[in-house]
């Protein structure tokens, strides 16, 4: 009896601690564990985004070079951004750059659409076509570029005899890589080859939520399937599309390593974008100063380009 007393005792008293440890507990405001929970992603965040990017405005203002760490750092003002707005060079790269942008996102988004709309209809073994497609977008850039640059050699690689099976034109006559007019072109078929899959599953995402009752209703008023492709289908994919186009263009206003592994620049500097002029001008001249100052330039661009675009897709959604 005393031992069950005792037992009975302490269940007790445990009994009556709880509702004070839960008070304790609930003493904590929302905002209080919001803090707790977020404050280790701030800090990370702080450390690896914020302080680069302070660091790198306070550098493009100063003639600091990286392997000369002890030479007195000077302000210079905004003299590299008007140095870099006024350089033929940087305006060329950018042209390349715009022209690789425009013509692998208007690539991948018709392909990648095409693609989703034909997945979407669920024929038989549309499962497998499916993994099919989205093989490349699952590969290294390391790998694509490796692979791409061995398809594109002019006496073995597979790229020219299939050309040259279609045209009647020698294999061995033309060189995707090393052609100043062909070159930029490689690069955009590479890309488009390996996005295209992303882009499709957005798409399809925005297909897949189309309410079928909305088909239904179509077909009692008699639409036609290409009434209901324009007037419901796209109407209502386009937000989804618009998204897509904002992420592969962001993602390919700053390509660096496909191009670099391709044709690294070049012939010349037909290939030259953006991104591989900030390269060579931060860990080649070793121009730390400048190139910081070009990435600024090219931060502020993508961010005021794609606010821009959000609005516009904001806009689209509330429709």
């Amino acid at each position: 009896m005393n031992e069950l007393s005792a037992s009975s005792r302490i269940t007790y008293r445990a009994v009556m601690v709880r509702p004070g440890v839960a008070r304790r507990i609930r003493g904590l405001s929302d905002r209080t564990l919001a803090w707790l929970f977020i404050t280790p992603t701030i800090v990370l965040l702080l450390a690896i985004n914020i302080f680069p990017l302070l660091w790198t405005i306070y550098l493009s203002f100063t003639n600091y070079r990286a392997n000369r760490a002890n030479v007195p750092t000077i302000w210079l003002g905004t003299d590299w951004y008007q140095s870099i707005l006024t350089d033929p060079d940087i305006w060329a790269a950018m042209q390349v750059t715009a022209h690789f942008v425009i013509w692998t996102v208007l690539i991948e988004t018709v392909l990648g659409f095409g693609l989703a709309y034909l997945i979407d209809k669920k024929f038989r073994g549309h499962g497998l076509w499916t993994t099919i497609i989205l093989l490349p977008m699952m590969l290294s850039p390391a790998v694509v570029g490796n692979f791409w640059t061995f398809l594109y050699q002019p006496q073995i690689g597979l790229f020219n005899y299939v050309v040259a099976f279609f045209t009647g034109r020698a294999a061995s006559s033309f060189q995707m890589l090393g052609d100043v007019t062909l070159s930029p072109w490689a690069i955009v078929i590479v890309d488009a080859w390996m996005w295209t899959p992303y882009v499709m599953l957005i798409c399809l995402a925005g297909l897949r939520s189309i309410p079928d009752y909305i088909y239904e209703a179509a077909e009692v008023d008699r639409a036609s399937k290409w009434r209901q492709f324009w007037s419901i289908t796209l109407p209502m994919a386009l937000p989804f599309i618009m998204l897509a186009v904002l992420f592969r263009g962001i993602e390919n206003f700053k390509m660096f390593d496909m191009v670099n592994l391709l044709t690294g620049g070049g012939p010349g500097s037909t290939t030259e974008v953006a991104s591989i002029t900030l390269k060579r001008a931060a860990f080649e001249s070793w121009r730390t100063g400048y190139s910081s100052a070009f990435a600024i330039i090219l931060f502020v661009t993508v961010f005021g380009l794609a606010n821009i675009y959000v609005k516009a897709l904001n806009k689209v959604k509330s429709r």
